[in-house]
């Protein structure tokens, strides 16, 4: 497993080199269009028409998706942090949700959101307050929510962000107390690299 950060302006992996990539979160906003996502944003294109595998989260699902024709802005229905419940949509039968049901629970933190998906995207599931939670396009995966953050993690997260949550009058105790472990989000980072990265599937 190697890490790149694309920030750095270093070359980029040559796509064949990779068997997949996990496009981690960032406290960057895609919103800012800063020069070295647009350079990023490029690369993605050509990752995508090559068939390389991808999983984006978070700030990953979001750059993916904009690089790709969509748009991200500032969620109108908030910020969404904590542990939160996602639904799979009605008849998705998808591989990266193998053997999580048709709800699970993930941690998540962010504020900007998918406001519309590329074309020919699909959404794969959806919370309370992020409509397109997952989506599918072929060889990629995107999650909103992030399947590497543990309980830990997550109230450690919401309590650094207690000013910013209190400001905006959410409920600061009841977040942190909800927050927990995530098993989904282990499996769902084992189904990308069984389903996508070794596997086959679309």
């Amino acid at each position: 497993m190697h890490e790149h950060d694309v920030r750095d302006g270093t070359a980029f992996p040559q796509p064949a080199s990779v068997a997949g990539f996990v496009l981690t979160g960032s406290s960057a906003s895609v919103t800012e269009r800063a020069p070295w996502m647009l350079r990023f944003e490029g690369y993605l294109r050509a990752c995508v028409a090559l068939g390389v595998p991808i999983l984006g989260v978070c700030f990953g699902h979001q750059i993916l998706a904009q690089a790709l024709g969509g748009a991200v802005a500032k969620n109108p229905l908030g910020r969404e942090i904590g542990t939160r419940e996602v639904t799979v949509e009605e008849g998705v039968e998808d591989p990266i949700f193998s053997g999580l049901g048709s709800t699970f629970h993930v941690s998540t933190t962010h504020v900007d959101t998918v406001a519309k998906l590329p074309a020919g995207a699909r959404v794969l599931a959806r919370t309370a307050l992020e409509p397109h939670a997952a989506y599918a396009l072929p060889k990629v995966r995107c999650v909103q929510f992030h399947p590497e953050i543990d309980g830990d993690a997550m109230r450690a997260w919401v309590e650094l962000r207690r000013p910013l949550l209190e400001n905006e009058g959410l409920d600061y105790e009841a977040i942190r107390s909800a927050a927990r472990e995530s098993p989904a989000g282990g499996a769902i980072l084992r189904n990308f690299v069984t389903h996508f990265v070794i596997g086959d599937e679309r």
